[in-house]
């Protein structure tokens, strides 16, 4: 019925549109009026059309999103009793934080539900022996329990190994041939830091392939961690390349499975001052993570940069999550953005000049080699400083902070946590990829202007 509907109108050509927008213009300029170009080099036109390329349409995704509650286990029993309440308000997914390896796994699993959960152990520390005993205590007691472990990360953020580069692949080799998922990618630290996005993807592609290249079998999927902006389309589409050229390295390496992307909003773009906006960021950028094909997405608390974790928190970041799901419907299609255009074309571009930026680091000894060298530090400093530059100007806007800031608002007695970049100077064995919020300069001076007032 729809087709014969659609033979009552001529079909309108990429030309036509384009006489027609230039007729509308009245002689100024196409592209210096309608096209501008982002920071990573794609120029973005105000149309698209099927005519132009031979689009894909059937990128690979995920089946729906895992709502996942993020908990630091510092108590195990108050971590567990959050976890239970947490599960019994919507949330899908736990990802617990563990630091030591001493932690008692029958008391942090108590009576959580084993159907239909996935438990994420992030671990704070490499050691092969725990992984076996989760592996273990997952088997016989029926949970699914992804452990991530990522000593590139690790080094990346942290300046050093967990013990040496060798010591580190040892232990991972030993853990490759346990029956548990075991390997993440943290590729959020890049986000953070103000890497631009085509970085983002080549960083990610060439820090598992470190992987690729060490450890003897990678017989389980591999998480990717991932940071989403706000830059909504890119966004999508940068998960979607990322599924893309995953697939495609993998495929060298005869890795049969797809990868796994978690992600979590970015917090580059979050602020201190008139903080509730940092809902609405939040929600469009997991829109974002749910429509690029995220098989699970844990949000950013509106308060997380300045308070502890809290329940009020927790609940109104857990239910932007609950809404978009079952109230949007955000998870009854799969792969909604197949089919657009401008998707389909920032995909292609994003993930080209993103191989193109992989293969350059591969020639020049691969990205353990580059962190090292201080290379990727470099490049993603230069990167954030650009993007710094554009909202000390005004240029880039953060609604509330640098734009139409409210000069009664007040914070200097509610900070909880530190919420700037913290300084330790120590020895380390490379300079750690730093992560940097936007609006930290000038949240500074306005908390010192309170306290002189």
């Amino acid at each position: 019925m729809a087709k014969e509907l659609f033979k009552e109108f001529e079909p309108v050509s990429t030309k036509q549109w384009k006489q027609q927008i230039q007729f509308e213009l009245k002689g100024a300029d196409y592209n210096e009026t309608l096209v501008w170009e982002s920071p990573e080099g794609i120029k973005v036109k105000p149309f698209y059309h099927s005519d132009e390329n031979d689009f894909n349409f059937e990128t690979s995704g995920s089946d729906g999103f895992n709502i996942v509650q993020n908990i630091y286990v510092h108590d195990v029993k108050k971590s567990n009793e959050r976890a239970i309440d947490s599960l019994q308000r919507g949330a899908e997914s736990i990802r617990f934080t563990i630091e030591s390896e001493a932690i008692l796994l029958d008391e942090l699993m108590m009576n959580l539900p084993k159907e239909n959960v996935t438990y994420y152990f992030n671990l704070l520390f490499l050691s092969a022996e725990f992984v076996k005993k989760v592996g273990a205590f997952s088997i016989q007691n029926d949970y699914k329990i992804v452990v991530l472990q990522d000593p590139v990360g690790q080094l990346a953020k942290d300046g050093n190994w967990f013990t040496s580069l060798e010591k580190d692949f040892s232990e991972l080799n030993l853990i490759s041939g346990l029956n548990i998922p075991f390997l993440s990618c943290k590729t959020d630290l890049y986000q953070n830091a103000g890497a631009n996005i085509i970085q983002q993807l080549a960083y990610s592609l060439a820090h598992v392939n470190e992987y690729f290249n060490r450890i003897e079998n990678i017989s389980s999927p591999i998480t990717f961690e991932v940071s989403v902006g706000t830059n909504y389309f890119f966004e999508i589409a940068k998960l979607r390349a990322l599924r893309l050229l995953f697939n495609a390295l993998a495929k060298e390496y005869n890795h049969t499975f797809d990868c796994h992307i978690v992600v979590t909003p970015t917090k580059r773009n979050k602020t201190l001052y008139d903080y509730n906006v940092n809902m609405l960021r939040t929600t469009t950028e997991c829109m974002s993570a749910i429509l690029g094909g995220a098989n699970a997405v844990s949000n950013l608390a509106y308060d997380a940069i300045y308070h502890k974790d809290n329940e009020f928190g927790d609940r109104i970041s857990r239910n932007q999550l609950l809404v978009l799901k079952h109230e949007s419907y955000f998870n009854e299609v799969n792969n909604p953005s197949d089919g657009a255009y401008y998707i389909e074309s920032l995909t292609e571009q994003l993930a080209e000049k993103a191989l193109t930026l992989f293969k350059d680091i591969e020639a020049n000894g691969g990205f353990i080699t580059q962190l090292i060298e201080g290379t990727i530090q470099r490049k993603i400093n230069e990167s954030a400083q650009k993007e710094q530059d554009l909202f000390d100007s005004g240029k880039e806007v953060l609604l509330g902070t640098n734009k139409y800031p409210n000069k009664n608002d007040k914070m200097a007695n509610d900070l909880e946590l530190f919420p700037f970049v913290k300084t330790n100077p120590r020895k380390t064995l490379i300079t750690p990829i730093i992560e940097r919020r936007l609006a930290e300069k000038l949240e500074q001076e306005r908390l010192s202007s309170e306290k002189l007032s």
